[in-house]
């Protein structure tokens, strides 16, 4: 009787014995089995704007890598916020992924009430690319440099107008300071992203924007807009023509937008390193590089931990600008 009930004894030791393995050493087993399907990367603007590009260029090559699809996502609104807000309570597990910005740094002060905290709700796994602002006006728009654009500003306080891609975003809040800085008023107009700024400033219903160099870059070559200076400490290499605002007299303006990957937080530690392996691989070829040097954006291809860290030095620098600039939503 002993022996015949042996062999079931032995398959339930075995299974016991694998269930505990998968239980005690899940992380080595599931790194082995993600991804098994698509992951969805997850652009907080509508198409057409550096955050969609620059996920789509990274998409493209991570999908290779993978041997999965990268769906590139639009979830427009709010400033960026709603996207976030939407892959902050996602399932952490590696196959809903956030194209985040510098914008969701400036948010978290701006906004009075968020879903999430973008430094406690978010895993981040790396920094793709820096991109600077620069300050662009519609040909009509009677200016030629930062001076002469400075003056038309005092001479009709509130009527010039700059658009954004939404309330509390790098762009708004370069608006302001350049406000605060030249002493003038004018009328921020925001948007969803940059592909309506970019149709608008066009076609002339806005004056002028702070947009980043990516989307703009080829109307600026075709003289359908013109640049007027960049907003970061550096010239850009895309435009090297083009002054700083520093260097156009607004001693000490410095402002840039990165853009990086996030996932949810408590996404497995070994599927953000695989994350982070392959996206860095990707930002440090010479092809994708190449790419990225094309429309305006400079590569960077960091670590979870360093890019933590500029999220938190980023979020206390704004807090600063935003109270500063008073500028608050409910």
């Amino acid at each position: 009787m002993n022996r015949s009930k042996s062999p079931p004894r032995r398959i339930a030791m075995v299974r016991t014995l694998v269930v505990a393995s998968l239980l005690t050493g899940g992380g080595a087993c599931w790194a082995q089995a993600w991804p098994s399907k698509s992951i969805s990367l997850i652009v907080p603007f509508p198409a057409g704007g550096t955050t969609d590009v620059l996920a789509r260029a990274v998409g493209v090559e991570l999908a290779k890598s993978l041997g999965q699809p990268v769906v590139v996502e639009s979830k427009p609104g709010a400033g960026a916020t709603l996207g976030a807000d939407f892959v902050s309570k996602a399932k952490p597990d590696g196959y809903t992924l956030l194209m985040g910005a510098v914008h969701h740094t400036i948010a978290t002060s701006v906004y009075k009430k968020l879903g999430y905290d973008f430094q406690t709700s978010f895993a981040p796994v790396s920094t793709v690319a820096l991109v600077p602002n620069v300050l662009v006006v519609n040909p009509g728009v009677p200016a030629n440099s930062v001076k002469e654009l400075l003056a038309l500003a005092k001479a009709q306080p509130g009527k010039l107008t700059y658009g954004s891609n939404g309330n509390g975003t790098g762009q708004h809040l370069i608006g302001a300071q350049f406000e605060g800085m030249g002493g003038v008023q004018m009328l921020h107009v925001p948007y969803k992203g940059s592909g309506p700024l970019t149709t608008d400033l066009l076609g002339g219903q806005i004056n002028m924007s702070f947009d980043t160099v990516t989307p703009v870059l080829a109307h600026i070559k075709a003289g359908k807009l013109r640049a007027l200076a960049v907003t970061t400490a550096k010239r850009s290499a895309a435009l090297p023509d083009v002054p700083t605002l520093d260097e156009a007299g607004l001693k000490g303006f410095n402002m840039g937008t990165w853009f990086g990957v996030l996932a949810p937080a408590a996404t497995p530690a070994d599927v953000v390193t695989r994350l982070n392996t392959e996206i860095v691989k990707i930002i440090n070829n010479p092809e994708f590089r190449k790419k990225m040097d094309d429309i305006g954006a400079v590569p960077v291809g960091d670590t979870p931990a360093q890019m933590a860290a500029q999220i938190k030095d980023d979020t206390e620098r704004f807090a600063k600008l935003v109270k500063d600039a008073k500028v608050s939503i409910e």
